[in-house]
């Protein structure tokens, strides 16, 4: 038997209502009339069963009819309304999909709930966060939630948080720059240059959210005996990079100037990956050499790392938010003991001493 293919697509729906649940399907009109029908055997039968009028069902079946090009529903004067084979089989199509997905429908179902009651909890706060990509702020979203503060954390590059924030597409921006002694000033002042000209009389607060550790994420055991950044200029090593306007890129381009040098300089300086993970995953399936990351991404692939220098990664926010209850909640999360243990535990982080809010002018010093 040749099985067809329908030319008609399937498109999910769900309602929002205060009455018990009718159980784990998903509902679509025809299928009710349909399998009404040939349950009471008439239409307005049908009709009284669903709550409806003759009218419409009658009006409603004639339509799927016309887009069908099939007839559904067959009847004779004094004859008991029936289904034809095309909507028999039809409704029976239904039914199996319908018994298929059961278990999967009320895993969804239930999760759709717990989170529309997080929005019925005047307990719970949801913020939105653009971020810079950082492990320790996933792990840190995981510990929150419990306390009922939701982050809707979308990653981007630092730049594009902080344009986020500016404009007020966001309530949180998170950034980061190296520790003023940890390379060199001319290239902290470049990079803080670019944050200046963002932040600056914008009314924000800043946090400093975590102390981490940045340098060459490479193979196990370093085979090919690299040193640090300098070795890459030699043109012997493969690359990954990070996407313009990322904290990442943009210390490296810093460096390079900083140097005399350009991205021509850097085998692989066009290829480019979206996060610390997926650099780190570039070199442990061998399509680069080395790329600029994170202790944390190379530890946790099992890579070797070359540490170059430790960096801040900073969160800024608006002042005049801060009597939010949002932005009050995150503030306690980030003082919070429980979550300092947890970051100490991280490879390559370290938590900062109090997490209090402080002028982000001081922060770009």
């Amino acid at each position: 038997m040749t099985l067809h293919k329908s030319p008609h697509r399937v498109e999910l729906a769900y309602s929002l209502v205060r009455a018990p649940s009718a159980g784990d399907w998903v509902l679509h009109p025809l299928f009710q009339m349909l399998d009404a029908v040939e349950r009471r055997g008439s239409i307005s039968a049908a009709a009284r069963m669903l709550g409806l009028s003759y009218r419409h069902v009658w009006g409603e079946l004639k339509r799927w009819e016309e887009e069908f090009g099939r007839l559904l529903i067959i009847w004779e004067k004094g004859q008991k309304a029936k289904l034809t084979e095309f909507g028999q089989k039809l409704l029976w199509a239904e039914r199996q999909a319908q018994s298929r997905l059961a278990p999967q429908i009320a895993s969804l179902r239930a999760d759709l709930e717990r989170a529309f009651g997080m929005a019925f909890n005047d307990e719970a706060h949801v913020l939105m966060v653009n971020a810079s990509h950082d492990d320790a702020l996933s792990a840190f979203r995981e510990h929150v939630s419990d306390s009922g503060l939701f982050l809707d954390i979308r990653f981007s590059g630092g730049l594009d948080a902080l344009t986020a924030l500016a404009e007020g597409r966001a309530s949180v921006a998170g950034f980061h720059c190296p520790i003023a002694g940890q390379v060199h000033e001319e290239i902290r002042q470049k990079l803080l240059t670019q944050y200046r000209s963002l932040l600056l009389n914008k009314r924000c607060e800043g946090i400093e959210f975590a102390r981490r550790e940045v340098g060459l994420i490479i193979e196990p055991g370093n085979p090919l005996k690299l040193r640090g950044l300098e070795d890459l200029l030699t043109g012997r090593y493969r690359f990954v990079n990070r996407p313009v306007g990322t904290g990442t890129r943009l210390f490296l381009d810093a460096w390079l100037d900083h140097r005399g040098k350009t991205g021509k300089d850097l085998e692989g300086y066009r290829y480019e990956e979206p996060s610390h993970s997926a650099v780190a995953e570039a070199v442990r399936v061998g399509a680069a050499d080395a790329g600029l990351g994170l202790a944390h991404s190379a530890e946790s692939r099992g890579l070797g790392f070359i540490p170059l220098f430790e960096e801040g990664y900073l969160l800024a926010l608006h002042r005049d938010g801060l009597n939010e209850l949002s932005l009050k909640a995150l503030v306690v999360a980030l003082q919070d003991p429980i979550w300092h243990l947890k970051i100490g535990g991280l490879i390559g982080y370290r938590p900062i001493s109090d997490g209090g809010l402080v002028p982000v002018s001081e922060i770009l010093l």
